[in-house]
């Protein structure tokens, strides 16, 4: 099948041997005579994305929790529920699958209730799970676990990282209360990661905006600066200044997350400058962070939060 017509066009119109309005597997884009070549073509050239493991949509169709649904429905045996982070997308959560989730899937996690048996197959990750009817609920005929259900299963993993991330995803939502959230968590004692569940549990707030910003914040908790908030207005003479992304009001003292997607450009960088200036020069200590600050073997965050900590308090007890 020659693809060029549409890489030419930059959009797949009616000759496109599969439907424009619904998801579709690899397994029939091979029986209408597409290659796993092909496929990667029309990926890269923005016509076509890749969805879930062996699931695609064409790019003109909108990434809505319907189009979710269907995509997993494709996939998913009906006797099994979606849980953990595919959960999470289903039910609407931004930013809940991993970094570059679309270049390198994860197997989708599908877990049948206890008793039921291991789903075997290339595309999962599966197993058996504690699951009550409260637990489950259904997306456009999906099984899927309820938001705090979610939750909590998002909260019981071994990484700290992964679990502020995922927690502040499902808050986000506000599809349950924190008191809710809180009271469920011995429910899962003695369980694996529960330890996780209930350090970091308490700390997930559905204001940060990004995993980097709820790492971040984590940092922040770590190096005694547990006073930050998240997306704090810093107004000055009823003059709004600036929104920034972690802030402490009695410290006067920020952080700010930039991640290359938001912070990127000519423009976006400008912008970023000229707000935080306007910010220190109203008295505040900020500090702007990368990936590499905040992730990996050679990050240097502790650092710069204690020494911004250290800087601010000592400002504090001067002015006092």
């Amino acid at each position: 099948m020659d693809i060029h017509q549409w890489v030419d066009l930059r959009h797949l119109d009616g000759a496109f041997p599969l439907p424009s309005d619904e998801p579709f597997t690899h397994q029939s884009a091979v029986a209408v005579g597409l290659t796993r070549r092909q496929l990667l073509q029309l990926v890269q050239a923005g016509l076509v994305c890749r969805m879930v493991r062996g699931v695609y949509r064409p790019a003109s169709l909108a990434d809505t929790v319907r189009t979710r649904a269907l995509a997993l429905a494709l996939v998913t045996p009906d006797d099994c529920v979606v849980v953990d982070r595919h959960a999470g997308w289903l039910l609407g959560a931004q930013m809940v699958l991993a970094p570059h989730e679309h270049l390198d899937l994860r197997p989708l996690s599908l877990y049948r209730p206890t008793g039921a048996g291991r789903l075997r197959n290339e595309l999962t990750r599966s197993g058996e799970r504690n699951l009550t009817d409260e637990d489950v609920t259904q997306v456009h005929g999906v099984a899927v676990t309820t938001p705090l259900r979610t939750a909590w299963d998002l909260g019981r993993v071994r990484w700290t990282d992964e679990a502020i991330s995922g927690l502040d995803a499902m808050f986000r939502l506000q599809a349950f209360s924190r008191d809710e959230f809180l009271a469920g968590v011995e429910r899962f004692r003695r369980m694996r990661w529960v330890t996780t569940l209930r350090a970091v549990g308490p700390l997930a707030d559905g204001r940060s905006e990004s995993p980097g910003e709820s790492v971040l914040r984590l940092r922040c908790h770590e190096c005694c600066l547990g006073g930050m908030v998240p997306q704090l207005e810093v107004w000055r003479d009823e003059i709004f200044l600036a929104r920034l992304d972690l802030g402490d009001e009695d410290l006067m003292a920020a952080v700010e997350y930039d991640g290359a997607e938001w912070h990127a450009s000519p423009a976006q960088r400008e912008h970023d400058r000229a707000r935080r200036v306007a910010v220190r020069d109203a008295g505040w200590l900020i500090e702007s962070l990368t990936s590499a600050n905040v992730f990996g073997h050679h990050r240097d965050v502790e650092q710069i939060l204690f020494h911004l900590g250290d800087e601010a308090r000592a400002r504090k007890r001067r002015t006092a």
